[in-house]
């Protein structure tokens, strides 16, 4: 039976508030990059840890996560981490050496682990399987609109404010959003997981002894740490120091990239859906967005500068296909198993885009300063050209693993 429309309201609203808190978090630091520098006297591969340390906490968070979205249900799980995140901005607002810093930022990524996660939980379990890739893209437009309210908007915020302001109204308004939640999400009758531990922990080690977990992971990974690293922090560099553009400049072309990676996410979600119905899998979608975003990339490793906006704008919108992997492996997968294999996929992500972000600040900082005060162009080159190099061999196993499984007589998925 078709839910009513105030339902439909009361389990996506607050999830979508949880999500745009989270994405504005992870891409903040693209935009307050140079005020942590001057005001902390950070070097770029410094930076790169400080900003990741988000992603390392919420990777670590994420097999435990999905054992406890199948067991006590999303609406509890996420109600409770975001007061840690609440705590982590409070306490990152208010440090004063880098090491209390990192705690904040660590607490931060730890709190919003679920915000994804519990939300494509919530959503196999109250709506049909072939509505899933398109409430998932209409989920992450929220974030997307985060990553918009973290940049431009951001930049304004500063007028008034200094970088800790902004983490103090961050704080508050995650508080806020953790009590929407507690209090407006409805629990499903007979939602709460059943199985033993023992049990949980099997359903964890069968997804990721599966062969079909495997195919597309690879690729998935490889592709959505890229996104994740570049749009949550070098992007905003980039643009000042390949591209040329001054701060006010670079905060306008982040705002254009959000907004990209919103219509990105409505349109790829809506393309999995239609084409799903026209007995397309979603799996090949995903494998013809994330090409094209590696294809965007190679005139960023090249440095094109004169369309570099533009091209900023093409890696915002076709990154967004990095997302429709978690809807593919949720349709391939038991709905007992929807939290595990998310936040397994998850897990690997989050883990690379750590080592990502970090190792781009690495490699930024094997070149001196210019004498603008900014970072050698060719530091970037290598880092992109290491992201761009992985994903190409991800690409490579996913048509390999594909066509290895490929009935006789018919097309890979």
């Amino acid at each position: 039976m078709p839910l009513p429309p105030a339902m439909h309201l009361r389990i996506f609203v607050p999830f979508a508030l949880g999500y745009f808190l989270s994405y504005l978090y992870r891409t903040v630091n693209a935009v307050l990059a140079p005020d942590l520098v001057r005001d902390l006297g950070i070097d770029p591969a410094r930076l790169g840890l400080l900003t990741s340390a988000y992603f390392l906490a919420f990777a670590i968070a994420q097999l435990p996560l999905g054992i406890l979205l199948d067991r006590y249900g999303p609406r509890r799980v996420e109600a409770l981490l975001l007061l840690f995140a609440a705590v982590g901005a409070l306490l990152f607002a208010r440090a004063t050496t880098l090491g209390e810093l990192l705690l904040g930022r660590g607490l931060i990524g730890l709190g919003v682990a679920a915000c994804l996660m519990a939300a494509f939980k919530a959503f196999s379990q109250w709506f049909p399987p072939d509505r899933l890739p398109f409430t998932n893209g209409v989920q992450m437009v929220s974030g997307g609109l985060g990553a918009l309210a973290a940049t431009a908007p951001v930049e304004l915020a500063l007028q008034v404010t200094d970088w800790r302001g902004v983490f103090l109204v961050l704080s508050a308004m995650t508080l806020v959003v953790a009590v929407c939640i507690f209090l407006v999400v409805p629990d499903q009758a007979g939602g709460l997981g059943g199985e033993s531990l023992r049990q949980q922990l099997a359903g964890v080690g069968s997804i990721f002894s599966s062969r079909t977990f495997w195919g597309i992971t690879p690729w998935a990974v490889s592709a959505q740490a890229t996104y994740l690293s570049l749009i949550g922090l070098w992007a905003g560099p980039w643009l000042r120091d390949v591209g040329g553009l001054g701060r006010l400049a670079v905060a306008n072309a982040l705002l254009g990239v959000s907004l990209a990676m919103i219509a990105g996410y409505f349109a790829f979600g809506t393309l999995a859906a239609h084409l799903g119905r026209r007995g397309i899998p979603a799996a090949r979608v995903a494998a013809g967005g994330m090409l094209a975003f590696l294809c965007v990339q190679l005139p960023l490793f090249m440095q094109w500068r004169s369309p570099a906006v533009l091209l900023w704008l093409l890696f915002g919108f076709f990154g967004t296909a990095c997302i429709l992997p978690y809807a593919v492996l949720s349709q391939q997968f038991p709905p007992r198993l929807a939290g595990r294999v998310n936040t397994g996929l998850n897990l690997l992500v989050f883990l690379a885009a750590f080592a990502a972000q970090w190792g781009v600040g690495v490699m930024v900082g094997q070149w001196p300063e210019t004498a603008a005060g900014g970072y050698d162009p060719e530091g970037y080159r290598w880092g992109l050209g290491l992201l761009a190099g992985l994903q190409g061999l991800g690409a490579g196993w996913y048509w390999l693993s594909a066509s290895r499984s490929r009935p006789a007589g018919k097309a890979a998925a």
